[in-house]
C-alpha cells in the first residue's frame, strides 16, 4: 500500500474528506492513529456516529489511538513545567517534533494478539503546528519521518489535512503546502464555487494522483448531505439534469 495523501481546501472546509477516511479505515479494520490538532474528540465522535462509526468504542478496543491536541497544549499552557509524557512538550522546550513522532510510532506498533490490518496515520490540521511556533522545516522533517515509518517501512497509509496553503501570504505555510504536494501520492483539493452558494452543488474537488507517468488532475463537484457526500462530474448534478 504505502500511500501518503494530502487534503487541502480553498474557500471551503475540506474536513468532510478527513471524516470519510477516518470512518473508512476504521470500518476496514485498520489500526488508526489520529492526531487531532484542530478539534476535540467529541467533535469527531459526533460526525463519526453519523457515518456509522463509534470512535469511543474503537478507542476502548485499542483500534484507535487518539491524540487530542487541544487538551494537550492547553495543559502545557497552564502548567509550569513540560509534562514528560505529553507528545506536544516540544512546544515548551523548543526542540524538534520527536516526542510527537515517538507517540505515533508507539501508537501504531502492533501488540501481541492484535488483529488489526495496515497502520493508518491521520493528522488534522498540520498547519496548526506552524501556528504553535514550529517552523516549516521542522514540520517537513516530522512528516518525512512519519512517511518513512508508516508508508515505507510498514506499508501503511498517512493522511494529512492542510488548510489554505496554496493561496496563503504566509511564506512558511506556502512552503509547507508545496513541499507536501510534491511528496504526496494523492492530493485532494476542495474548493468553493466561484459563482458562490448553490444548494445543489457545494463545491468542487480536484483529485491529483501522482504516478511514474506524471500527474493528471480529475475534477468533480460535490454535495454534502447529512450522512454522505455525493460526487458527480461538473455540470451533471441532479439540479442541472
Amino acid at each position: 500500500m504505502g500511500l501518503f495523501t494530502l487534503i487541502s481546501g480553498h474557500k471551503t472546509d475540506p474536513s468532510f474528506l478527513l471524516h470519510h477516511f477516518l470512518s473508512y479505515y476504521l470500518k476496514a479494520g485498520c489500526q488508526v492513529c489520529f492526531v487531532a490538532l484542530a478539534q476535540s474528540f467529541s467533535h469527531y465522535n459526533v460526525v463519526a456516529q453519523k457515518l456509522g462509526v463509534n470512535l469511543s468504542g474503537a478507542r476502548d478496543q485499542g483500534q484507535l489511538r487518539f491524540l487530542e491536541g487541544l487538551r494537550s497544549y492547553t495543559r502545557l499552557l497552564f502548567t509550569d513545567t513540560a509534562e514528560a509524557q505529553n507528545p506536544l512538550r516540544f512546544l515548551r522546550t523548543g526542540s524538534d517534533l520527536r516526542p510527537l513522532y515517538d507517540f505515533i510510532t508507539a501508537a501504531l506498533t502492533p501488540s501481541a494478539g492484535d488483529q488489526w490490518k495496515c497502520p493508518v496515520l491521520i493528522i488534522d490540521d498540520v498547519s496548526v503546528l506552524l501556528s504553535l511556533g514550529t517552523t516549516a522545516l521542522q514540520v517537513l522533517d516530522f512528516i518525512h519521518y512519519c512517511r518513512a515509518s508508516v508508508c515505507s517501512r510498514r506499508q501503511g497509509v498517512a493522511v494529512c489535512l492542510l488548510q489554505g496553503g496554496d493561496v496563503s501570504e504566509d511564506a512558511d505555510l506556502e512552503l509547507l503546502y508545496n513541499s507536501l504536494c510534491h511528496q504526496s501520492g494523492l492530493v485532494l483539493r476542495a474548493e468553493g464555487l466561484v459563482t458562490g452558494f448553490c444548494k445543489d452543488v457545494h463545491g468542487q474537488l480536484t483529485i491529483t494522483r501522482r504516478t511514474q507517468d506524471g500527474a493528471r488532475p480529475v475534477l468533480y463537484q460535490y454535495k454534502i448531505q447529512d450522512k454522505t457526500v455525493s460526487f458527480f462530474a461538473r455540470g451533471l448534478s441532479a439540479a442541472v439534469l
